[in-house]
């Protein structure tokens, strides 16, 4: 098209000389106005001496098919840049190619285990002793394309549709990988930490992986010997060769300071067993029961394998998200629910979620407005499934348990046994989840805590209501009790609404002790999303 256009520029001119009878002498000054004219059609050059075109790029793709997918993004990287070379400084690569051709080599670094199509040829190009490289214009489009690969992958992880088939509702992230290679060639350290492109839990997870990789590496996963047809429960005082294998893998993973290499179920060895528990949220207390001994002999590739599929879905995460001043956010396998402001924690309460058959849902809302003494609407699916044989064989059966028929529907008067408990708290959303209190307190006793019908259970419901209106004058803790005494149904709309994400994350690392936790993965979203990142090498258990 280009070249087209540039023809009829020639004829329009030489027909105008021809009109009007220049002179031989003064066709130097026309052809040099028309070499003006056709550097103003052509891209501009760069300092390499060379640029891209749409024709070049689009013979690129089709010979370098499997890099098809990036076509897109890397034809907007250079009209963003009106066709200039990015990878060249005169007739060399640049440093931050290089620097990118590093990162690339290491992405295992990242929690990525993916290979990016043509790397051999990628190779050639920085390997001095190769005199057979690719064309300058090929190499360009090449680390083109691995910058494209490398953004996708490290900073953006899969594409929204993507998460939706696999349940996660959460926002995602629109980035422009135009304006972060700005970003990165401006400042190449950005390559190594970004607080702005990358959820700082990310970094956490990418320091205790790189740990777990030296423990894989230099053996120190020694797998703990019982017999499980013999074993008995391990208790403090207790003297075994098991008790020091045990405290050996303590010590390796950091729950123990010093190896004392003792047999003896000491003092400090029960401090590191209560910590080891807190942190895999376990039931506190020191004994170690046959169970506990597997999950410790669970192979380290699988732990490994856990903490880079939670890298990946911290990449899915909007930093501006995280970085709300204001937040309440839920940790389904933790079972957990911390509310944030200001950047601290103002309270953090055990949760229990829903169960297998009534999962809880992935995504996220504003808090609007806070129930006390509420009534509960009953579904009409625990309606259908539950409550109509239950009314069938106990005629008393909704006077007994406080309910009653309104407007067609069944709903719970308030008071202490309302299944809702004495408060609630509203985010509207189409799945009828809300956050709530309890009277069913027993149930925080268990450790794996999924008896809901999707809605969060919050054992510290009143906390968290005083919490959340602690500025509010209107709402004082005397006020809120009042409301909660389960008397009448009370509605406090929130004066700013508060950011709600339900996420779900097998492990986590504690932002002030740097130590890891591993949760159960209750919905078996882990295995999901291995089966979608990566082979099959490691199963997730």
């Amino acid at each position: 098209m280009r070249n087209s256009t540039s023809l009829v520029l020639l004829i329009a001119i030489g027909f105008f000389l021809w009109s009007f009878g220049f002179a031989e002498k003064d066709k130097t000054i026309i052809d040099n106005k028309l070499a003006l004219s056709e550097s103003f059609l052509l891209p501009e050059k760069s300092a390499s001496g060379f640029s891209v075109d749409n024709e070049a790029i689009i013979n690129f793709f089709k010979t370098y098919p499997k890099l098809k997918k990036y076509q897109e993004n890397v034809l907007d990287l250079y009209q963003k840049r009106e066709y200039k070379t990015i990878w060249y400084d005169d007739k060399n690569i640049s440093e931050f190619g290089h620097l990118l051709y590093e990162k690339v080599d290491l992405l295992k670094e990242q929690g990525i285990d993916k290979k990016m199509p043509y790397k051999d040829l990628i190779d050639e190009i920085f390997n001095e002793s190769v005199t057979q490289k690719p064309t300058q214009t090929d190499t360009e489009l090449l680390l083109s394309s691995m910058y494209v690969f490398y953004a996708i992958n490290v900073y953006s992880g899969e594409d929204a549709e993507t998460l939706k088939k696999i349940g996660w509702f959460l926002p995602t992230k629109n980035i422009s990988y135009s304006r972060i290679l700005d970003s990165l060639i401006q400042d190449p350290n950005r390559l190594n930490k970004d607080s702005h492109l990358l959820y700082s839990q990310y970094y956490k997870l990418q320091d205790v992986l790189k740990k777990y990789r030296t423990i894989e590496k230099n053996n120190l996963w020694k797998k703990i010997d019982i017999d499980s047809a013999t074993y008995k429960e391990l208790k403090p005082m207790d003297s075994s060769v098991i008790v020091g294998q045990i405290r050996e893998r303590l010590f390796v993973v950091g729950d123990l300071k010093q190896n004392s290499k003792r047999n003896v179920y000491d003092e400090e060895m029960m401090a590191a067993v209560l910590n080891y528990k807190k942190r895999y949220g376990l039931t506190l207390n020191y004994t170690l029961t046959k169970e506990h001994i597997n999950q410790m002999n669970e192979p380290i590739a699988n732990r490994i394998r856990t903490i880079m599929i939670n890298m990946e879905r911290c990449r899915w995460i909007p930093t501006k998200l995280a970085n709300a001043d204001e937040l309440v956010m839920v940790n389904i396998p933790s079972f957990r629910l911390f509310y944030v402001k200001n950047g601290k924690y103002e309270l953090v309460s055990d949760v229990f979620v829903g169960t297998r058959m009534t999962e809880t849902v992935i995504f996220s809302g504003m808090i609007d407005k806070i129930v006390f003494s509420p009534y509960w609407y009953v579904p009409q699916s625990i309606i259908d499934n539950e409550l109509k044989l239950k009314i069938a064989s106990d005629k008393n059966y909704l006077e007994e348990n406080n309910m009653e028929w309104n407007g067609g529907r069944v709903r719970q008067k308030p008071g202490p046994k309302n299944s809702l408990g004495l408060v609630k708290f509203i985010f509207p959303n189409p799945n009828d989840i809300y956050l709530h209190d309890t009277p069913a307190k027993t149930l925080f006793g268990f450790a794996k805590r999924t008896f809901s019908h999707g809605c969060i259970n919050v054992q510290e419901a009143r906390q968290l209501a005083i919490s959340i209106l602690k500025d509010n004058p209107d709402w004082p803790v005397e006020k809120i009790d009042k409301a909660m005494s389960g008397e009448k149904e009370t509605t406090c709309m929130l004066k700013n609404k508060i950011p709600i994400y339900i996420c779900y994350f097998t492990t986590w690392v504690n932002d002030e002790t740097g130590e890891i936790s591993f949760f159960p993965d209750v919905y078996d979203r882990d295995k999901q999303l291995d089966k979608l990142l990566y082979s099959d090498d490691v199963v997730i258990k």
